[in-house]
């Protein structure tokens, strides 16, 4: 049998004390190194699994269920994407990116939540404007956003992807406005606005005092050293990437499978741990995409993961436009409707209902397969409980 693969969760069990002995991390980042490495283990109990035909029994411990997981994440995925597949559109979908200069990282590390929630609306904003302008698409549209921090080796990055139907509803709302073939939006355009609503932003909380600026930053408190820092940034073009358009729903749904519930870095990519490193793989950009293997101290790994864990109860994925939570129930009937009469524009007949997409399933998680691994013909049910040795707080985020 080989040699059971090193897990995110083996790091932070082999590193966080001494970890905890050079740094003080906070509420969450607490939670993390607490839970992580209990996750699928006796501490937190389970079920015993017995086949029904053949009698074979296994354990199966309890998940930790905490979102930075990677363990967690197949399931989480799953059942978030069964509740959007009613969302997709038979449209071609475009994958905009909106990315904070690395001059404001550091200010948004210390001040998360006001920063990323700035960026999202920021980059919200900045799509819904540009799109409804007549001179580019003239409609309304609506997008999924997901906030990542990260880049593949560990460092601070926040950017936004935004998954974005090409398209939008006309301002009387009787017909879908359809973008070009394979061009959604200007993105030298969306870069500057969005350049100008996020420091717009970013200085009205400096001048109302909400910015927590110490350590190392407590020299932007100073007026003249924090206009200093702004005139820079606005000097410089903000990236704005937009990426070549997906297909359709299919391939929306691929895309979301593998982006939306992504931690800072997945266990398939620890290739080892010893007593004072852990070496994992990482892609290379800037080459090609070039697979290559990363060495960092394990107090490193372990700061650089805590980086990216989020603020209690942040969203990171959210919905805009016509895909808002508020506006989804009564705007997506009207858009499938505007979107299939745009397709048969001489059909009298109303729109049939979309037929649900089983075609779109993503692949189950491992745990969702309870056929007995022993006969392979029984299944696996549960046959008791086995209680905990410590209890986690309840997950409010």
């Amino acid at each position: 049998m080989s040699e059971r693969r090193p897990e995110v969760a083996d790091v932070l069990a082999s590193f966080a004390a001494r970890y905890r002995g050079r740094h003080a991390p906070s509420a969450e980042q607490e939670r993390v190194l607490g839970e992580l490495p209990l996750c699928r283990t006796a501490a937190l109990g389970g079920h015993k699994l017995e086949c029904d035909r053949c009698g074979h029994q296994e354990i199966s411990y309890n998940s930790c269920r905490n979102r930075h997981c990677p363990r967690c994440q197949a399931a989480a995925r799953a059942a978030w994407l069964a509740e959007r597949e009613a969302d997709l559109l038979d449209v071609p979908y475009f994958h905009v990116v909106f990315t904070l200069p690395h001059e404001l990282a550091a200010v948004a590390l210390q001040n998360q939540r006001l920063c990323y929630g700035l960026l999202f609306r920021a980059a919200a904003r900045t799509l819904r404007t540009i799109a409804a302008d007549p001179a580019h698409l003239g409609a309304e549209i609506g997008f999924l956003a997901v906030l990542h921090t990260w880049t593949q080796t560990l460092l601070h990055h926040p950017h936004v992807h935004c998954v974005v139907p090409g398209g939008g509803i006309s301002p009387d709302q009787s017909r879908w406005i359809a973008c070009r073939d394979g061009f959604f939006l200007p993105v030298s355009v969306l870069s500057r606005l969005f350049r100008r609503l996020y420091l717009t932003g970013l200085h009205k909380a400096f001048t109302e005092g909400e910015l927590a600026l110490h350590g190392r930053l407590e020299t932007l408190r100073d007026s003249q050293s924090w206009a200093s820092l702004l005139a820079r940034v606005r000097a410089k073009e903000w990236v704005v990437y937009a990426k070549p358009p997906f297909g359709g729903p299919v391939q929306v749904l691929k895309y979301l499978a593998r982006y939306t519930h992504r931690v800072a870095i997945s266990n398939a990519r620890i290739v080892a741990i010893d007593g004072e490193h852990v070496r994992f793989l990482w892609k290379d950009r800037a080459h090609g995409g070039r697979s290559r293997c990363m060495t960092l101290p394990g107090i490193e790994f372990v700061r650089r993961f805590l980086l990216h864990v989020l603020p209690k109860g942040f969203v990171r994925i959210r919905h805009f436009g016509f895909l808002a939570n508020r506006a989804r129930e009564t705007k997506l009937p009207l858009v499938r409707g505007l979107i299939a009469a745009r397709a048969a524009p001489n059909s009298t007949e109303a729109p049939a209902a979309e037929a649900p997409r089983s075609d779109l399933a993503v692949e189950p998680s491992p745990e969702a397969d309870d056929r007995c691994p022993s006969c392979e013909l029984g299944r696996m049910r549960r046959a008791g409980v086995i209680p905990p040795s410590r209890e986690l707080a309840p997950d409010t985020s």
